[in-house]
């Protein structure tokens, strides 16, 4: 630990410690993953973020289920194993048609039928390559939720190359520089929403 890590978690623990963010991951019994592409997230993409968000003031809290992606007579997708309350992070192969369209998208964010939902493309994800362009599959779609992305109605707007780079930025701060101040600001409002939703739907 160097120098300003130490002052940043001294900081941190002054303040009360690192943000706890709830992630239920749901691994998709169905998806066919090569040995290969496990290796390479559980080894190096999940690691790193764990690690980003950490250095950050956020401790991401998991627990693990086994579910599926099934779909309706409308072909919307159905999310066995997620729950309320929390962010479910799905680990499948592809990306569901209905929100692709056939761009071998690597992850989407968004709010489901109640459920908070980042769907991971263990095939297409990948770690930190380029600042600002290419970040760490996992933070991208985490920052999507935290930084409240996912409470837009339309989520169409921050697929553009102007909200993809807004979160890239977040991302790239948090991988080069370990700021995680606006996010970790943004993230505890997300949290409120979050909990007064699981009670509102479970109510």
């Amino acid at each position: 630990m160097n120098r300003r890590d130490f002052i940043r978690m001294a900081a941190l623990s002054t303040a009360g410690g690192p943000l706890v963010v709830p992630v239920h991951r749901v691994e998709d019994v169905r998806a066919k993953c090569t040995p290969p592409e496990l290796q390479r997230f559980w080894w190096g993409i999940w690691p790193e973020a764990v690690r980003e968000f950490g250095r950050c003031g956020i401790e991401l809290q998991t627990n693990d289920v086994r579910g599926e992606i099934k779909r309706s007579a409308g072909d919307r997708p159905i999310f066995v194993g997620a729950e309320f309350g929390v962010v479910n992070l799905v680990l499948t192969d592809h990306i569901p048609m209905y929100w692709d369209g056939g761009r071998g998208l690597a992850g989407a964010t968004t709010l489901w039928e109640g459920y908070h939902l980042c769907v991971i493309a263990i095939s297409n994800a990948h770690g930190n390559q380029l600042p600002f362009v290419s970040t760490n599959t996992c933070v991208h779609e985490l920052l999507h939720a935290l930084m409240q992305d996912i409470f837009v109605r339309d989520p169409s707007w921050f697929r553009t190359g102007e909200g993809e780079f807004r979160i890239d930025a977040y991302a790239t701060r948090m991988w080069l520089f370990h700021d995680g101040a606006a996010v970790r600001q943004s993230a505890r409002a997300y949290l409120k929403r979050l909990r007064y939703r699981s009670t509102a739907t479970t109510s």
